[in-house]
């Protein structure tokens, strides 16, 4: 972990602003896309860098922004991986998100972000909150190899079951589906059952596979023989050095899905689905346990 003073925070322009506080993660992943090289690190990925000034540039940036609007984190970097503990800069920005009336839209996979869930709770009374977490591997074991250092998929649905609890509207993102490990129907829809259990608003499902580009597939092979012997010659074969990997299963995953999300009124299209991220609606009422059609 290393420090930096930057120069900026917030990227975006009208109605959503993303921001990153930190760049890097330790979280390990093995399909992080945030590794590929188009990303142009200058430092190892897990050394993370941490933006100290995170705080000052967000009130700086609210301050002079008449309208309201929601803000992002987590696209890049978890807001929520094992540096937050200590250092507490996301929760300082939700202070200050707070404080200027904004809403917001917050990634993860940890269930760190419980920690901060009297900020969720209040962000979404006076404005909009959405809680959006990653889920992709129901089997816990295999969510150890797949996604190391991070809580495992049975404390992230405690963490949808928590916000639903409090009335915070949250989105899965369901995604990526790794060929021959975990883009199983039996996966798939173990998935989407707990997804309508917790009443999710939405899913988020790009496809159904993996992408890998310059960087992140080093990564990812190394891996696959770590974990997954003899798999990596598989994937050389079938997908040589594609960009896009998908599933040999895609086309009746992606109908499991859809028929799935329409009959329990679960938005899945990933323009709605953002759509619905993205807006702060002048009038917001807060989303009752099961109520979708907001």
């Amino acid at each position: 972990m290393h420090f930096v003073d930057a120069k900026g925070l917030l990227t975006g322009s009208g109605g959503y602003y993303g921001m990153n506080i930190y760049r890097g993660c330790t979280h390990g992943c093995i399909y992080c896309d945030s590794r590929s090289r188009c990303y142009h690190f200058t430092h190892p990925f897990e050394d993370v860098e941490v933006k100290q000034n995170a705080p000052e540039l967000l009130e700086r940036a609210l301050k002079s922004k008449r309208k309201k609007c929601m803000i992002g984190t987590g696209a890049m970097s978890d807001p929520y991986m094992h540096c937050e503990e200590k250092l507490g800069l996301t929760r300082k920005c939700l202070e200050i998100i707070l404080r200027y009336g904004f809403g917001a839209a917050i990634q993860t996979k940890s269930d760190r972000i419980l920690r901060d869930l009297d900020l969720l709770e209040e962000i979404n009374r006076q404005a909009k909150c959405v809680v959006q977490i990653t889920l992709t591997t129901y089997d816990d074991k295999l969510c150890r190899l797949i996604e190391p250092n991070v809580c495992d998929t049975k404390q992230r649905i405690r963490v949808l079951e928590k916000m639903r609890e409090r009335g915070i509207p949250t989105i899965v993102w369901l995604t990526p589906l790794l060929p021959f490990i975990n883009d199983t129907e039996e996966n798939v829809m173990a998935i989407l059952k707990e997804c309508d259990r917790v009443g999710v608003k939405g899913i988020l499902c790009f496809g159904m596979g993996l992408t890998l580009r310059e960087g992140d597939r080093e990564y990812y092979y190394a891996a696959l023989d770590r974990h997954f012997p003899g798999l990596k010659e598989r994937y050389i074969k079938r997908y040589g050095n594609a960009y896009e990997l998908p599933s040999p299963n895609a086309d009746r995953l992606r109908d499991l899905f859809y028929s799935f999300c329409r009959e329990k009124n679960i938005l899945s299209g990933t323009e709605d689905c953002f759509r619905y991220m993205r807006e702060l609606p002048e009038k917001y009422r807060q989303l009752s346990f099961f109520d979708r059609d907001i």
